[in-house]
């Protein structure tokens, strides 16, 4: 546990985020004489009403712990969190029917059919049968055709869409994916996230936790890094992007050049593909720089290609990076 508290005042929850979580902290009991774990220290985090929000972080960082929390199945030990306005503690049920959470897991009770189950649901969830849209919901996520078939027969694929059917039959403005396409082939993951993606466009904020960062980057308009129990940011993607001050001069010579070949430039390396690639900081170095000491190596440039920082490379210098500091 900490030792210094956090300060008793803290920003405000912001008016036009879906969710909103101010000092938010979570300690669980230690085991078998083990000290207690504290999981979330004390979090502030806004989700930005109408974004697909990618929540990222290693395993353990406390992202399920934040979306079991949200979800009812996690009892915080202090602070507030709020979704679509609507205060967990103040409000649990008009909180609780304004999101949907699609769980990792493949829970699904095999001995019924979609169509049983999404009415199961939509009866938990107190929707009257006159506005019950379970074909309609069965449709848009492409499994009309498996609405009378068992579960158990259904691929992992056609799961994993059924999961999602059930997390929107009372129509939450708010949906979580919490590793939806975890175990699931190019294909379908593809299949899932345009029907998802359909849902946001009509208006549903969604949140993503993934480990594949390709897909938050393709996908998510904005990200958050947790680790170790805490916010490390929260920004546009875009922008999120252009923070991290590294680029990549990629530069192919007339002729290829021996792999490991030192060539007295910082940050320069021959790769086994013969090329000449060159790690620098865009504030820093010009690259008008870099092709005059690449000319003075005695070098003659084929061609010459920029890489930039993607999301793996800012993830990583926010988590395991900081670990290694």
């Amino acid at each position: 546990m900490r030792d210094e508290a956090k300060p008793l005042t803290q920003s405000k929850p912001a008016l036009d985020a879906a969710i909103s979580a101010r000092g938010l902290r979570k300690v669980y009991r230690g085991a078998k004489g083990q000290p207690p774990k504290e999981a979330l220290k004390g979090i502030d985090l806004d989700v930005p009403r109408g974004s697909v929000f990618g929540l990222l972080g290693p395993n353990g960082a406390g992202k399920s712990t934040f979306i079991n929390i949200l979800a009812g199945l996690v009892n915080k030990t202090s602070g507030t969190a709020s979704i679509w306005g609507f205060d967990i503690d103040k409000n649990p049920r008009q909180a609780r029917a304004s999101i949907g959470v699609v769980p990792q897991e493949l829970s699904t009770d095999v001995f019924f059919t979609p169509r049983e189950a999404l009415e199961i649901q939509a009866g938990l969830y107190g929707v009257p049968k006159s506005k019950r849209r379970t074909m309609e919901i069965l449709r848009s996520l492409g499994l009309e055709d498996k609405a009378e078939a068992y579960v158990r027969s259904l691929s992992g694929g056609m799961k994993r869409r059924l999961l999602v059917a059930k997390a929107m039959v009372h129509d939450p403005p708010v949906l979580i994916l919490d590793e939806p396409t975890a175990g699931v082939d190019i294909e379908l993951r593809r299949q899932l996230w345009d029907q998802v993606m359909e849902l946001h466009e009509r208006g549903v904020t969604v949140i993503l936790t993934t480990h594949y960062l390709e897909e938050a980057q393709e996908l998510c308009d904005t990200i958050g890094i947790i680790h170790h129990g805490e916010v490390k940011t929260v920004q546009p993607k875009d922008q999120l992007l252009k923070s991290l001050d590294r680029k990549t001069l990629m530069v192919v010579p007339e002729e290829l050049l021996a792999p490991g070949t030192d060539l007295g430039i910082d940050g320069a390396e021959v790769r086994e593909d013969g090329s000449l690639y060159i790690d620098y900081r865009p504030s820093v170095t010009k690259v008008a720089d870099l092709l005059s000491a690449v000319n003075a190596a005695g070098i003659s440039v084929k061609d010459i290609s920029t890489v930039e920082a993607d999301l793996e490379d800012v993830f990583l210098e926010m988590t395991y990076g900081s670990d290694r500091a």
